[in-house]
Order: structure tokens, then C-alpha cells, then sequence
């Protein structure tokens, strides 16, 4: 699975607006100085975000953007699914909807494995939980593996 720059920016400005709730609204620049984020492309990612139901906007002098609900019932998989479509895809294409013949059949089911994971992880973790730094016990024992640290 890749991370889009586009999924990683939309994360992180959303995990800023969780751990500034009680601050009232956050302007777009602040966001963007706070997580280094290119302002242009954070106000796409927001603009989404927003379409999305996932950020509320706020016009004025006091304006800017704020979470449209508490952060510990927005998960990650929401925010990345807003800006970047569905978590796992094949050549862009959904795994149910692929087939395979031959030798290659047994990558449908190890597709469809893939992409339940990778749910369970992301559905399974709240902006509250990576905003407080306290990920669900099952996604730190997955860091805890020193091969988890190490790229092959």
C-alpha cells in the first residue's frame, strides 16, 4: 500500500484541527506552517476534507476550519478514503471486482486479505487516538517487531 502525499497531508492537518478543538476554528495558513504543508495544496485537501463531511468551514475574521464531529469518531481510513478513494486498489480497480485464472487465481484472496487489514488497522484507529498518542494496543504491538522498523 502506498500513502499519497495528498493522504498524508490530509491526515496530518486533520490530527492539528483535533488537538486545537477547543482553540475555535484554525485558518488554513496556520495549518499548513504548523505541519509544513503547502498552503495551495492544503486548501484542495481541506476543500475535500469538507465535501467530505469531515471538516466544517468557517467564513470571517474569526473563521477558518474546525473537525464536523468529535475526533475520536473520525478514523483515519475516513480521512484518506475523502481525499484518495478506497484503501486498496489494483491498477485502480477495486479487488472484489477483479478475477484471475490460472496460477494467478490465489491473488484474488490474498488481495481481499490485504485490504482487510489494512481496514482493520486504519478503520480501527481515531484522530483522538494518533492526536493523544495512544494507538489501540494491537497497532503498537505491530511496531513493536524490529523487522517492522527495517525496509527489505
Amino acid at each position: 500500500m502506498r500513502i499519497s502525499a495528498r493522504a498524508d497531508y490530509a491526515v496530518r492537518a486533520a490530527l492539528q484541527l483535533a488537538a486545537s478543538r477547543d482553540d475555535g476554528p484554525l485558518k488554513a495558513e496556520a495549518i499548513a506552517d504548523a505541519q509544513d504543508i503547502p498552503h495551495k495544496f492544503l486548501e484542495s485537501i481541506l476543500n475535500d476534507m469538507r465535501r467530505g463531511g469531515l471538516v466544517l468551514s468557517q467564513r470571517g475574521g474569526n473563521g477558518g476550519y474546525r473537525l464536523a464531529k468529535p475526533a475520536e469518531s473520525i478514523s483515519i481510513a475516513d480521512v484518506i478514503r475523502v481525499v484518495d478513494g478506497p484503501l486498496v486498489s489494483v491498477r485502480g480497480v477495486r479487488p472484489p471486482e477483479l478475477s484471475y485464472t490460472g496460477p494467478a487465481e490465489s491473488l484474488l484472496p490474498l488481495w481481499i486479505a490485504l485490504r482487510s487489514n489494512v481496514r482493520e488497522i486504519l478503520e480501527g484507529v481515531s484522530l483522538a487516538d494518533v492526536a493523544s498518542a495512544k494507538l489501540p494496543a494491537d497497532v503498537s504491538a505491530l511496531t513493536n517487531a524490529p523487522s517492522a522498523w527495517v525496509n527489505p
